[in-house]
């Protein structure tokens, strides 16, 4: 069955996206739930428009993601928590933490989602992140975890 995509779908495509699915995932799945229409005669326009707003709005998404890479590129994030003598935080540093920081800090807001973080801070010291801005956009950032009092 030919449908017209309505919007992002991982695994499947992109909004604008003509795609042959199977009849049961489009009747059961993409259609009652919006995310795609069956594709027709006169859907084509419909999804030539689509996919040009689609890549101007890609277009603007990535000219942002490539200004908060080179702010973040390199930058040393400094964050203060309660720890013990040894090093070992009382708690922990996570994602949102990470980012109320970077936006105290340097003035950029991103979204959690964006770090690549697979677990909680848990020491002091400088722990190296991967931050994905856009499908193409990364950068590394450091984050100084500094024992307080």
């Amino acid at each position: 069955m030919k449908v017209l995509l309505r919007s992002d779908i991982p695994g499947v495509g992109r909004r604008g996206d003509v795609l042959d699915v199977t009849g049961g995932y489009a009747r059961n799945y993409l259609l009652p739930g919006g995310l795609a229409i069956e594709a027709t005669d006169g859907v084509e326009a419909q999804a030539a428009t689509m996919r040009r707003a689609r890549d101007l709005r890609d277009a603007k998404g990535r000219e942002a993601a490539q200004a908060q890479a080179s702010v973040l590129a390199g930058a040393v994030i400094g964050i203060t928590a309660r720890a013990s003598s040894a090093g070992r935080l009382f708690g922990s540093i996570t994602a949102s933490d990470i980012v109320a920081a970077i936006e105290t800090q340097k003035g950029v807001t991103i979204e959690k989602e964006h770090l690549q973080l697979a677990e909680p801070i848990k020491d002091t010291g400088t722990h190296e992140l991967q931050v994905v801005l856009f499908t193409d956009v990364e950068t590394t950032l450091m984050v100084e975890v500094i024992a307080a009092g």
